[in-house]
């Protein structure tokens, strides 16, 4: 079924018309629970693998709607919010026997389609969870999908939180960006799992995906790297959570809930509790034609379709979303994962898959009822844990205890896993394999994201950031063609990036950031000592508010010395008496080209990057220059 077509709410009719919508569904949903409507005697698994395009530079490509056209009407592919990204829907599988190799064969099929459209386009595709070489520019309007319900979220995101959205992320380095759009969520690709459930046992598994999302997330980090900073070993969890975050800083104080959230505390009763919840505590977003009148459908015994609890529930994002649909005519209930990172490899996502799933009906079978187990709290603190740390992360279990990640995984998940597999009778030949991939990867202590950590430490030891970013991407690219489990990979090497070059540089990304800088009245002797312990040779002035004033370099210091020295003043000087006053500036969305331009036609040494509020962010300096042409002459010998 293709998705509906969604829309702002123009006024307040509209607005209105739909939330009646929503309270019939709520009440048609309450009504099948009661009366036993829901499909029961099969159990059904289902992935959306999601997928970026790059160009042959291992830069973000935005080219999905080109992609579309070349793929004709193949229903597998769908195009995602930002025009570098595209999604693939799989097959439903039913949970047993073969299902997970044939999702695998499925997905790989796929993902060579589209790889075979991609290279008529002179692209290439990438599983990855975020891409390493996207850049804050990436993130210009331009780049939206231009269809009707992408600009529909962004424009009723923009309504209700204003357009600045700044993200402030800390892990090995710092990220605060500012942008002007939700679209920056688009950096973000995933592998989304779907498990069906019966009505009677949806409460239970529910709770128990939330208590496992921790430890299988450990396991499976794919995205510590964004702007090319080394942030968490899941960033997208905090990307995600900021960037279609609709609060205001009003409305922080007020305590609202996020619209991307874990969750506040175990369900208890029934799947219309989250249903109810959300609708309680997020604003409607998203509007859509309805014609379907929920209850003469449920007389004729029909499985009505409930589009306005759909395209609400699709506009609030919890990591484990209650989902309601219909197959073969049979509505069902399913909980989707939407934890897991897109990649490294085919083959690494089905392994995570096969975990989750096997947990899913193996702590079930054991348990039951694991809230009676384990504080909500604690499972709320091992998922941030697990974002933040991997496999380093000490996560609290069944027994209150504390326990390393991949400890509690080895000697107490994989058996319960297998356990759940095998109660589904899922073929041993899938079990062995994928569980002894996850066994692997824990042991070796080797996800994506500790093989993107250790390529990137490495790689900066011989070349900049944005070269170390390219290899980085176009290694995952070749090693993903022979789909082998990211814990056997090698590091990656300069080489695996033969046809590197550097697009236009920005500022931004080139600048030295780290810098420290002093005020007008700070004496002369301190900021030499200053600049001689920090070996640098420029340093930019401030007043109180944190503006620009000034700037002090190493030869007006010198100037300073010998003057006041041969005349003897005994009064300090103090850098305001001696600093260039109002220096020129550049800023951070400047080209490279023209900060090069201003430095040598006024023969400047250095020149500070300032941003709208004149507050210094950094300095493009002589030596930066030299670190480009050095990269450039290397290129070519």
């Amino acid at each position: 079924m293709s998705a509906p077509r969604v829309r702002v709410n123009e006024n307040d009719k509209q607005l209105q018309v739909f939330e009646k919508h929503l309270l019939n569904d709520i009440h048609a949903l309450n009504k099948m629970l009661h009366t036993g409507m829901f499909e029961i005697d099969k159990i059904r698994i289902g992935a959306e693998q999601e997928f970026c395009l790059v160009d042959k530079y291992a830069k973000a490509a935005g080219k999905n709607i080109e992609m579309m056209e070349i793929l004709g009407k193949n229903p597998m592919f769908t195009t995602e919010l930002a025009r570098f990204n595209m999604e693939i829907n799989a097959t439903p599988q039913i949970f047993s026997g073969s299902c997970l190799s044939k999702m695998e064969e499925e997905i790989l099929s796929c993902l060579n389609i589209a790889k075979n459209a991609a290279e008529s386009l002179d692209l290439q595709i990438i599983l990855c969870g975020i891409l390493p070489t996207l850049r804050k520019f990436d993130f210009t309007m331009e780049n939206l999908t231009p269809y009707e319900r992408y600009h529909a979220l962004c424009d009723s995101i923009n309504k209700l939180r204003g357009k600045n959205y700044e993200l402030k992320i800390s892990g090995i380095d710092e990220l605060v960006s500012e942008h002007d759009s939700p679209l920056i969520e688009a950096a973000n690709t995933g592998f989304q799992v779907h498990l069906q459930c019966k009505p009677d046992e949806f409460v239970d598994m529910y709770n128990i995906s939330q208590a496992i999302t921790a430890p299988v997330l450990s396991s499976a980090t794919n995205s510590p790297l964004l702007f090319g900073k080394r942030l968490w070993k899941e960033t997208r969890i905090a990307l995600f959570s900021q960037s279609v975050d609709t609060r205001s800083h009003k409305e922080h104080a007020r305590e609202m809930s996020p619209r991307v959230t874990f969750g506040d505390d175990w369900l208890k009763k029934s799947i219309l509790e989250i249903y109810k919840e959300d609708i309680i505590k997020y604003r409607v977003l998203l509007n859509t034609e309805i014609n379907e009148n929920v209850f003469e459908k449920l007389k004729s015994q029909t499985a009505p379709d409930l589009m306005a609890l759909k395209v609400h529930n699709s506009t609030v994002y919890r990591w484990n979303r209650a989902c309601y649909g219909i197959s073969e005519g049979k509505a069902h209930l399913r909980i989707e994962n939407r934890i897991l990172p897109a990649g490294p490899t085919v083959a690494d996502e089905m392994a995570n898959a096969a975990l989750w799933l096997g947990l899913m009906v193996g702590m079930h079978q054991n348990y039951g009822d694991i809230t009676k187990l384990m504080d909500f709290d604690e499972a709320k603190s091992n998922f941030v844990k697990s974002s933040v740390h991997g496999l380093d992360a000490k996560l609290f279990w069944l027994d209150h205890k504390s326990y390393a990640a991949g400890d509690l995984i080895l000697n107490e998940l994989l058996p319960l896993a297998k356990e759940g597999l095998e109660q589904q009778k899922v073929k041993k030949a899938d079990i062995d394999r994928y569980l002894s991939i996850i066994e692997e990867r824990v042991r070796k202590v080797k996800t994506g994201s500790y093989w993107q950590l250790k390529s990137f430490n490495k790689l900066l030891k011989e070349a900049n950031k944005e070269e170390a970013l390219a290899a980085i991407t176009a290694s995952t690219i070749k090693k993903q063609k022979d789909n082998m489990p990211v814990h056997n990979w090698d590091l990656a090497e300069l080489s695996d990036n033969p046809n590197w070059k550097p697009n236009e540089i920005f500022v931004e990304e080139f600048m030295t950031s780290k810098i420290f800088t002093v005020q007008e009245n700070d004496i002369v002797e301190l900021v030499s000592e200053m600049m001689d312990w920090q070996k640098i040779r420029y340093v930019a002035v401030e007043n109180q508010e944190g503006k620009l004033v000034g700037l002090a370099t190493s030869r007006l210091m010198l100037r300073a010395y010998m003057k006041h020295f041969h005349q003897g003043e005994a009064l300090p000087v103090t850098v305001k008496d001696i600093m260039i006053k109002n220096p020129m500036t550049i800023h951070p969305g400047a080209k490279f080209s023209e900060a090069m331009e201003i430095m040598t036609t006024h023969q400047f040494g250095c020149l500070p990057v300032v941003n709208e509020e004149e507050h210094v962010i950094g300095m493009v300096t002589e030596a930066n220059f030299l670190t480009i042409s050095k990269n450039l002459v290397d290129k070519f010998k």
